[in-house]
């Protein structure tokens, strides 16, 4: 994970918790646009394959990569209205994952 992007999340949060407030529409706010983002990403990605006849190919690889860089830091900035250690949570998520991934590998 870059080393940047907490840091980056937790100013964007503080920015947003100004401009906003921190109640429950702007959690709700912050949760949807992690999946607007999400929507950019697929978007991108039928662009990219071609999916929609009307338009070709419209998006590269890259595009399709910016698009899920957005969805991550959207998704850390949002964990900072439910956790006061959004690292600490991501971490230990990214463990148990490990673990479960571990016991499922074949030997």
């Amino acid at each position: 994970m870059s080393a940047a992007l907490w840091p980056t999340a937790a100013r964007i949060s503080a920015v947003l918790d100004i401009a906003n407030g921190t109640g429950e529409h702007e959690t709700a706010m912050r949760l949807l646009k992690v999946v607007e983002e999400a929507g950019e990403a697929s978007a991108a990605y039928i662009g990219l394959t071609g999916q929609n006849p009307r338009k070709g190919i419209t998006q590269t690889p890259r595009d399709v990569a910016d698009e899920l860089c957005d969805v991550i830091i959207a998704a850390a900035v949002a964990l900072h209205a439910f956790s006061a250690a959004p690292p600490a949570v991501l971490d230990a998520k990214l463990h148990a994952t490990a673990r479960r991934l571990q016991a499922k590998t074949p030997k």
